[in-house]
């Protein structure tokens, strides 16, 4: 209905009232799509949100748990205005494991953590009390929380090459059996039927019950990893969210595709997986040094090249947005420090001009009725004090950078004022639309 889309705030939602939406489901606290637009609390919901992958960790009380950052945290981010947080809900398969993020949820298939299951309860029930929202990834088409690689070794592939010992081609190149094996589909569908189906200890709320939680996602950048994959890797996505569905009637469903990089680079692809009816809204991310279009040693050089490109790659995203009539979120972006430096209190220049150049876009496409409708900067460092730069080590604090990356290299600090000030322009911005 593009009459909505031009209504403005305000008028989106008279018209929900009008149009027969419940006192109950005005006031649910769920964050719900209508019209192509998230709706919360009976108002518009626009945000600037980001990436705390690794807030359960943060909220056990065994390894890696720390309860009173993670409260610090939190505190933080809503004292800035940033209300959605993007969290991986665990790691998968043994500790010990250079670049994997540990401690692990699901050592082995059906077999689980239950301190690191304690920190996502805890986690949800501090975010509730905060009116903050979590969209929950499942699974991971990278190495780092074991993913993809973790579910082909239990069915009966063994294990699986990583990149830090035999490089990203061979790597990517054993993950195309993902989408075909129906065996390691079946492993995940159980993951997601026990964490879906839960009740938080903390709270006695069931998971599908819970208004803290906004969506569930798939996977973190799910992907074919070759052209001969992608039906099967539609098949798949499709049983998946349609599991998620059968099992939560409450919560939004998103895929956490990059968009068409995700999918080697077929819109088209894209298209359909978002527009599956149980996908309730699309998701990109935008890697400019990761994707070529900004070098090592001259970031601060490439930066309008990076800023074109990320532009035609948005739009032609939103294209297919105002076509299917869904929301459009940007969940992950990220640049690194300037001239490549990862050390607290180093520049942020480049970053700091390519979140202004992200922000205006997803602003002003938001400001006209556009399809956009928040984005989440990747990622959060807060008060982290990392002590190895090349990459994470246990006992370290948890950085936005997972643990095969340089500690610092796409984190947002604390300190980082001119990066923060940059954040909280945006957030005014988005909060303007909901009034």
């Amino acid at each position: 209905m593009k009459t909505i889309k031009l209504l403005g705030a305000m008028a989106l939602v008279a018209c929900l009232v009008a149009c027969g939406a419940s006192k109950q489901e005005v006031s649910s606290g769920f964050v719900t799509v209508e019209n192509g637009h998230f709706v919360r609390d009976g108002k518009p919901y626009y945000y600037v949100g980001t990436n705390f992958w690794y807030g359960a960790i943060l909220g056990s009380e065994g390894q890696g748990g720390n309860r009173e950052r993670l409260g610090r945290e939190l505190d933080k981010m809503k004292e800035m205005g940033i209300d959605n947080l993007r969290i991986l809900v665990g790691s998968d398969g043994e500790r010990g494991v250079t670049t994997k993020v540990e401690p692990t949820l699901q050592v082995k298939p059906g077999v689980y953590n239950d301190t690191i299951l304690a920190g996502l309860d805890y986690l949800l029930q501090e975010m509730g009390k905060r009116k903050m929202v979590a969209v929950l990834y499942l699974n991971n088409s990278w190495e780092w929380s074991g993913g993809y690689g973790f579910y082909l070794e239990h069915a009966g592939l063994g294990p699986q090459p990583r990149p830090n010992e035999a490089g990203y081609p061979a790597f990517m190149q054993a993950m195309t059996q993902y989408a075909t094996n129906e065996k390691a589909h079946q492993l995940f569908y159980d993951y997601v039927k026990f964490i879906v189906s839960r009740t938080n200890r903390y709270t006695g709320v069931a998971y599908k019950d819970d208004p803290a939680i906004m969506a569930w996602q798939i996977g973190n950048e799910p992907r074919a990893f070759s052209t001969e994959a992608l039906p099967a890797f539609e098949k798949w996505l499709a049983e998946a969210s349609a599991l998620i569905r059968s099992l939560d009637s409450n919560h939004l469903i998103s895929i956490g595709s990059e968009g068409a990089w995700g999918c080697e680079g077929d819109f088209d692809c894209w298209e359909r997986i978002t527009a599956d009816k149980n996908i309730d809204y699309a998701n990109i991310h935008l890697w400019p040094y990761n994707w070529g279009w900004a070098k090592q040693d001259s970031l601060i050089e490439n930066l309008p090249r990076a800023k074109q490109n990320t532009k035609e790659y948005i739009d032609r995203h939103l294209e297919i947005c105002e076509r299917i009539q869904k929301p459009l979120v940007m969940e992950e972006f990220g640049y690194p420090r300037d001239d490549f430096k990862f050390a607290l209190g180093t520049p942020t220049k480049g970053r700091d001009g390519f979140y202004n150049y992200v922000f205006a876009l997803v602003g002003d496409n938001a400001a006209k009725g556009g399809c956009f409708a928040g984005c989440n900067f990747w990622g959060w460092g807060g008060f982290a004090q990392p002590k190895h730069e090349e990459q994470w080590q246990v006992g370290d604090d948890y950085t936005g950078d997972p643990a095969q990356e340089a500690q610092g290299l796409n984190s947002v600090f604390v300190n980082d004022t001119t990066t923060l000030s940059v954040i909280k322009e945006q957030v005014m911005r988005m909060n303007q639309l909901i009034k």
